[in-house]
């Protein structure tokens, strides 16, 4: 009789154990999110005079969205109310976007980019037990493996996904930044595993994580993946697991990616401090893009448009508006004298501002900048004060995605929007851990 007792505790624990299908559609959806549009398959619906691109990516979100909404009239919505605050400054931020789309072609853009905020409201209700989590994490780990041996590929010569020059930074099938994006959430994944459960399938993600990193050659994930790693060093103190080999391990890991990004982006960096003046330059005027004059120069040229209009913006996607852009020019011009021409934005080459921030306060004024920023500031306070799992980690993605959000534009359906939703669901996610 014990023996059958036993055996019956066993096959309940088994079935407890099992992953939910609903938990198996965030899963599949993981993959999809983190591909380039070039690469899925999609189609256009007319809406009025304008074309609204539905893609894989899109209907992967809503499938989530739909899961999510079924697991809660399954076991409750009680997970969310933890984070209730981001929930509100998350949609007020949305509203205002939309509030400020002052034609129906931005308006299309406002509703996919508020499309994404489907995934941090689905993560709470969805990864609601360890082992939930644990198939998201290994899908998000094996999927950055993949794109870091896409990216391996490219940087030795083999011409796939649009693939840079050998021995360049390479764009993997995501784009440099969000490449960076997926291989920073991936190493926030494996320095968790590492530092707070010793568990060596972590060095893998690491090592996917680090080598992506470094592929992708994006300044602005060096510097997320160093903020996140002293979040994550911040969340092993007030655990009580901070230990040197941790602090070591991190500083090891921003170093290397310190070094790759510094080693492949060296001509752009040379090119900067020239254009600084800190070096002479030796061209009155260069022929090309440079990565990092231009980032300045349309982040002043976003600037002048915020002057313009200082409170509420100049309308979501108004930065890249010719009506708002042209005015800007003549002054822009005088600014940059030796910036070449191609690099200032024209109606064929809209450019855009290509700074999160900047474009926040030139979109969506003082205003909306406040509202773009509370929801990384109130998503960081709940993942580091839970003191509870996956609260590491949502600290760790969401700095890193403030730090990449600053060599980014504000464009809807990119990886880096899926990255930054998952933090924020994963930051209120561990503060209902924390209350359970």
């Amino acid at each position: 009789m014990a023996a059958s007792e036993t055996l019956v505790v066993r096959a309940r624990a088994a079935a407890k154990a099992e992953i939910t299908p609903a938990v198996l559609v965030l899963a599949a959806a993981l993959p999809i999110v983190f591909l380039h549009v070039n690469y899925q398959p999609g189609f256009s619906i007319r809406v009025g005079s304008t074309s609204a691109g539905i893609e894989l990516s899109d209907l992967a979100v809503i499938a989530v969205g739909l899961a999510a909404a079924w697991q809660g009239l399954r076991g409750g919505f009680g997970t969310l109310r933890y984070a209730l605050s981001l929930w509100i400054v998350a949609a007020t931020l949305l509203v205002w976007i939309l509030v400020r789309s002052e034609s129906l072609r931005h308006l299309v853009t406002a509703a996919k980019f508020a499309e994404y905020a489907l995934l941090a409201l689905s993560v709470p209700l969805l990864v609601r037990r360890r082992i939930d989590w644990e198939v998201v994490a290994a899908v998000i780990a094996i999927w950055s493996g993949v794109a870091t041996f896409v990216g391996l590929l490219q940087f030795f010569g083999v011409d796939i996904a649009a693939a840079w020059p050998a021995g360049r930074r390479q764009p993997s099938f995501l784009g440099h930044n969000d490449f960076a994006a997926l291989s920073a959430l991936a190493l926030g994944i494996g320095l968790a595993a590492i530092v707070f459960e010793r568990r060596r399938i972590g060095w893998a993600a690491i090592a996917s994580g680090v080598l992506g990193a470094v592929l992708a050659g994006a300044t602005a994930g060096l510097i997320g993946i160093g903020a996140g790693a002293c979040g994550l060093l911040y969340a092993a103190w007030r655990r009580r697991r901070l230990t040197a080999s941790s602090v070591a391990l991190c500083g090891v890991v921003v170093a290397i990616v310190a070094a790759g990004v510094f080693t492949l982006r060296a001509g752009d960096y040379d090119a900067f401090i020239r254009f600084l003046h800190i070096r002479r330059n030796e061209h009155a005027q260069r022929a090309g893009v440079e990565t990092y004059s231009q980032h300045t120069l349309l982040a002043y040229i976003g600037y002048r448009i915020w002057r313009a209009h200082p409170i509420a913006g100049a309308g979501w996607q108004g930065s890249t508006d010719a009506k708002n852009v042209d005015p800007q020019l003549p002054a822009a011009h005088r600014q940059f004298p030796n910036v070449s021409p191609i690099s200032f934005p024209t109606r064929a080459h809209e450019w855009g501002v290509q700074d999160a921030y900047v474009q926040a306060l030139a979109d969506l004024g003082v205003i909306g900048f406040v509202l773009w920023l509370a929801p990384f500031v109130l998503a960081l306070v709940l993942a580091l004060r839970a003191n509870a799992p996956p609260g590491a980690i949502g600290g760790f993605a969401v700095l890193a995605a403030a730090g990449l959000w600053a060599g980014q534009g504000l464009v809807a359906g990119l990886p880096l929007d899926a990255v930054t939703w998952l933090a924020f669901g994963l930051a209120a996610t561990a503060a209902a851990n924390a209350s359970a």
